[in-house]
């Protein structure tokens, strides 16, 4: 006899727990949608006018090696002077986590993530950094600049 807390689910049982998870595999989750999606959105500067450096660390970042297929990690930092938009602190995490399928370099990854970033909320100036996890005994740190010219 269960609990009588515990209440009969659709998952109860183990064929229909079975199938519930082959269909549930079978669909896309929420999660993946928007990591798909990968939009770097962004809102206006509440302090236009005022210089300010915004520094955002992602921890977690994934990519595949294009040549071995074998996963590399790295933490992402991005520093930036902000111009008029400021970028939306999730969006950046579901953009940076859009690259964990993606067979890209090092070196590649690093300067997409600058040129959309720049593209995306055209800062001042901005820095980002990619540092690799060792791999083969291999430490590689990638740093890109961006700054915006001087009008005139």
């Amino acid at each position: 006899m269960n609990h009588p807390s515990v209440q009969s689910s659709p998952l109860s049982g183990s064929e229909n727990f079975a199938e519930s998870l082959t269909e549930a595999s079978a669909e896309t989750k929420y999660g993946e949608r928007h990591i798909a999606e990968g939009q770097l959105i962004t809102f206006p500067n509440p302090r236009l006018g005022r210089r300010y450096t915004i520094q955002i660390t992602l921890p977690e970042f994934t990519c595949k090696c294009p040549f071995s297929g074998y996963p590399d990690f790295a933490t992402i930092a991005i520093n930036y002077v902000p111009n008029e938009r400021v970028v939306e602190l999730k969006a950046i995490k579901l953009y940076i986590n859009s690259y964990r399928d993606r067979y890209i370099s090092h070196e590649e990854s690093v300067n997409q993530i600058l040129d959309d970033f720049v593209a995306a909320c055209d800062p001042l100036e901005s820095t980002i950094k990619g540092d690799f996890a060792p791999r083969g005994n291999v430490h590689t740190v990638i740093e890109v600049h961006h700054q915006k010219p001087a009008m005139p």
